[in-house]
């Protein structure tokens, strides 16, 4: 008997094996990011510890029961919110170094994109986790009522993280090769974050000042825009980063 070719299998012999879906292979980096986490704890620890010291020495540097602390609380929770995120999102890509784990991710059948988007999602969760525990903290040192308007609190706070998640994670990737890659990442990321901050900033001032965001739509429109427009950019622009 003849051996049967490649031409003459049938189509369903010849035809590549079917890949998983998209959002199959997104899932498959969050739960291999998230365990991988998980099980040391390193960054969630270090950026809870640093994010709740800050907000309980701030306390006292202030003085919380004035009222001018509405004016200001904004602003001291997204900074807090930035450095700890940071914490997190540092490492993102060092934790694939050992034993050439980055190389096998790039080699694997998924494009950067793929792999882009689920470490970022993965380091989102992880940075809301971190910021969702430190919200009612901040809530008790400074009297600040930041549930009166619980879901667009909760809207903002999403946005901006995931702002913050993006650039993050996109220079995370650009500074895995360099030796002082914790300190690159702030210095890199904290002038591209300008913009969301400043919108992340003045929406929470309003919302605990009793102002809702239709108030003044200009600052949403800033932050959604800010998160297109970047999660565009680093969705086109990460193979790049990642294979040259």
């Amino acid at each position: 008997m003849q051996p049967t070719t490649i031409a003459e299998a049938p189509s369903a012999v010849r035809a590549a094996p079917v890949r998983s879906s998209v959002v199959h292979q997104v899932l498959v980096i969050i739960a291999k990011d998230l365990r991988a986490e998980l099980r040391t704890k390193e960054a969630v620890n270090a950026a809870l510890a640093f994010a709740l010291t800050i907000l309980v020495l701030f306390s006292f540097a202030f003085d919380p029961v004035e009222e001018e602390t509405k004016m200001y609380a904004g602003g001291l929770l997204w900074i807090v919110y930035a450095f700890a995120g940071t914490l997190v999102l540092n490492r993102s890509f060092a934790r694939e170094l050992p034993n050439d784990c980055l190389d096998a991710l790039i080699a694997a059948p998924i494009s950067g994109a793929v792999l882009f988007l689920g470490k970022a999602l993965a380091n989102y969760l992880l940075v809301m986790a971190v910021e969702l525990v430190s919200l009612p903290i901040f809530g008790i040192f400074y009297y600040v009522h930041w549930y009166d308007h619980f879901w667009q609190m909760m809207l903002v706070l999403a946005l901006g993280t995931w702002g913050i998640t993006v650039i993050g994670t996109m220079f995370s990737a650009l500074t895995i090769n360099i030796r002082l890659r914790e300190v690159m990442l702030p210095l890199l990321t904290y002038p591209m974050l300008v913009p969301a901050l400043m919108a992340s900033m003045q929406l929470t001032v309003d919302l605990v000042n009793g102002r809702v965001i239709g108030s003044d739509p200009a600052w949403i429109r800033v932050l959604v825009s800010f998160d297109i427009i970047y999660t565009a950019a680093a969705l086109f622009l990460v193979e790049i980063v990642l294979v040259g």
